[in-house]
């Protein structure tokens, strides 16, 4: 039976999930296109990828602190970021960017022809998280979990980013791209950081 503390910090997970969602369809309507309309799924995808972070974090990290709290959301960033340079190495561009800001829908296409390569990277990427962290198996079960949560959840556009055609002009959109990750989950990792301190500070005393 897990300590009571620890449900507490997965439900704070779950509400800095929610919040970073917001934010990102606001900064999103700034940076690029306006996607209220898919406001209410990616809330159930932020909230599910915020308890997942914690509880994985809950069972890898031995002594919670904010410092290993933070680097850990890291690492899940720089896992994003490596996977859109992945896609941009690997694939050749089918389609343009205007192309797909004509739709409201989910490259569905794009992200088939990426999966095989995505699910090789999502596996690679749960073992090297698993070799910097060297959990039990249930935290290596945990790590698993979170990494395809967060690739099905958040990763799949990023994955397709190598088969869009980007003019030099609209270079910024990548960028774009990368300021939108960070806004999502620097602003997740914060807010868990400033209110679950108790959390961090309990368990991280503990002999």
């Amino acid at each position: 039976m897990q300590p009571r503390p620890l449900a507490g910090f997965v439900a704070l997970g779950a509400l800095a999930g929610a919040v970073s969602t917001v934010v990102f369809t606001v900064v999103h309507q700034w940076l690029i296109s306006p996607i209220w309309f898919a406001l209410p799924a990616m809330l159930a995808a932020g909230v599910v990828c915020g308890m997942s972070l914690a509880w994985s974090y809950a069972l890898v990290a031995p002594n919670p602190t904010v410092g290993s709290w933070l680097l850990y959301n890291l690492l899940y960033l720089a896992m994003f970021i490596a996977l859109g340079i992945t896609s941009l190495a690997a694939f050749d561009p089918v389609t343009t960017i205007a192309a797909l800001l004509q739709t409201n829908e989910p490259p569905r296409e794009l992200i088939s022809r990426a999966l095989p390569m995505t699910g090789v990277f999502t596996l690679g990427t749960a073992a090297l998280l698993c070799a910097l962290h060297r959990p039990t198996w249930r935290g290596a079960a945990a790590i698993l979990t979170t990494t395809v949560v967060l690739v099905l959840l958040l990763g799949l556009n990023i994955s397709v980013l190598g088969l869009v055609e980007v003019p030099r002009e609209a270079m910024g959109v990548l960028a774009e791209t990368f300021v939108l990750l960070l806004v999502i989950i620097g602003i997740y990792a914060a807010m868990v950081e400033a209110l679950g301190r108790g959390f961090l500070a309990s368990r991280s005393t503990r002999p």
